[in-house]
């Protein structure tokens, strides 16, 4: 499976690469153990995992950052959330409902269908849970389906 699909990686790391963009700059592993409440021997491991695909940079003793395509990958994340989480309370769900449900099943969506619900809604500014930003193939996207018509 390819990382741009949306769906390469388990629900788990996806909390984490969404933690550390959350943070911002390094962080330590010990601070990413106590926000999950892991292990810091199973957030080493975890690390190592992502850092392999290409997503962190991790310096022993010294923490984690996200590399370029990391931070990319991390903000399209972020936005599955707020799109799947708005879509859920425009649909009669409560804020704090449609979050919990939208983690549930949040990393089974592609950015394909990401990007066509974003379309299909308008391409909100704001979700229950943040703001929502906008990458460009969900925008061309918006351009294309434009042209065509």
């Amino acid at each position: 499976m390819e990382p741009e699909c949306g769906l390469a990686l388990s629900a788990r790391k996806v909390e984490y690469l969404k933690f550390i963009l959350k943070t911002g700059g390094t962080v330590r592993t010990n601070e990413i153990a106590s926000a999950f409440s892991v292990d810091p021997s199973t957030i080493t491991k975890t690390l190592a995992e992502i850092t392999a695909a290409g997503y962190i940079t991790h310096i022993p003793y010294h923490g984690v950052c996200l590399t370029d395509s990391g931070k990319h990958h991390a903000e399209f994340l972020v936005k599955r959330h707020r799109i799947l989480s708005l879509m859920l309370a425009r649909n009669g769900l409560s804020s704090q409902e449609a979050c919990r449900e939208a983690e549930r099943f949040e990393s089974h969506v592609s950015k394909k269908a990401i990007d066509r619900i974003c379309h299909f809604m308008g391409h909100p500014r704001q979700g229950v849970c943040g703001e929502i930003t906008h990458d460009d193939g969900c925008l061309v996207g918006n351009q294309m389906d434009r042209a065509l018509s």
